[in-house]
């Protein structure tokens, strides 16, 4: 299946002429993913498809990607006029401190975009504070969290999860308790911290996969490993899909992110070669189907 039709689930996008970017604009420091140097430079929806174009790439879903934290919705709004004009991308999910008192303003803004679909507020704590994406854990136990998160079922919008594979028993009881939202696993669990950690992490993939209403993104696994290869990414791909069934699980591609550790043909083929003995509707599901179901595009 050369031609197999793909949806990409988890891309993004960042003009730092025009955008305010907190990550980018103010300088490269320490992060999860490693000196990001290499991709601190503009890089707009004609970029994202020119690294696809051998593929056969037919819509595409952007994450967040820490705009301006001053105005969350104008990545929203930038995005949609991207998409206005150009066709891509087709799902956009934006951000959200679930904290604070005026969320549900903020999300009715960005749902006042066509594309708008849910949002992802990445809620990673580590040891390490290069790692640490929020500074607080266990917030989503707390009242005050919570009262925020129920604003998304009220309005029928997904949560994209980023998180560490310790913190997975948390978020099943968040899922348990919020049945009626979808939440989107980023990232295949977002192990980067090598393989003497693949217990810990396949144990919290089932456990976490144990509710329903989770779907897992297999994507990101480069930045765990930096000079990757299939063989080397095949255990993370198959216990992915062996917690989480095909039905709930579909590939993305992180880019330009994971441009650093490989070309965007390297991360699709590879997911291909790794599902070779798989079924047309099987493939079909973990390439297009399940993006395409999940964030409604």
């Amino acid at each position: 299946m050369t031609d197999l039709a793909i949806i990409d689930p988890h891309f993004h996008l960042w003009d730092l002429d025009n955008n305010y970017y907190p990550w980018l604009s103010d300088g490269v420091k320490p992060s999860a993913f490693g000196d990001y140097t290499a991709i601190n430079k503009t890089y707009l929806i004609t970029d994202f498809l020119a690294d696809a174009k051998s593929q056969n790439l037919v819509k595409a879903v952007h994450l967040d990607v820490g705009y301006d934290p001053k105005d969350p919705a104008g990545e929203t709004r930038w995005l949609q006029g991207v998409a206005d004009k150009h066709g891509f991308p087709h799902g956009i999910v934006g951000y959200a401190d679930f904290r604070k008192p005026d969320v549900g303003d903020l999300l009715d803004e960005h749902m006042s975009c066509a594309n708008f679909r849910g949002i992802r507020q990445s809620m990673n704590y580590h040891d390490d504070p290069a790692k640490t994406y929020l500074t607080e854990p266990g917030v989503s136990r707390t009242s005050e969290w919570r009262r925020g998160f129920k604003e998304l079922a009220r309005r029928g919008l997904s949560f994209d999860l980023q998180l560490y594979y310790w913190q997975m028993e948390e978020f099943l009881d968040l899922a348990r308790d919020f049945p009626d939202v979808q939440i989107i696993l980023n990232h295949t669990g977002m192990q980067v911290d090598g393989p003497s950690h693949f217990e810990g992490w396949r144990n919290g993939m089932r456990a976490l996969a144990q509710a329903p209403n989770v779907a897992c993104k297999i994507s990101g696994l480069g930045m765990g490993d930096w000079s990757w290869t299939v063989e080397s990414i095949t255990p993370y791909v198959e216990e992915a899909i062996a917690a989480f069934g095909v039905e709930r699980c579909m590939f993305a591609s992180n880019f330009p992110v994971d441009k650093l550790f490989g070309s965007y043909d390297k991360v699709m083929d590879s997911f291909k070669s790794i599902t070779a003995r798989y079924s047309p509707d099987e493939r079909i599901a973990l390439f297009h189907d399940n993006a395409a179901r999940y964030y409604r595009v």
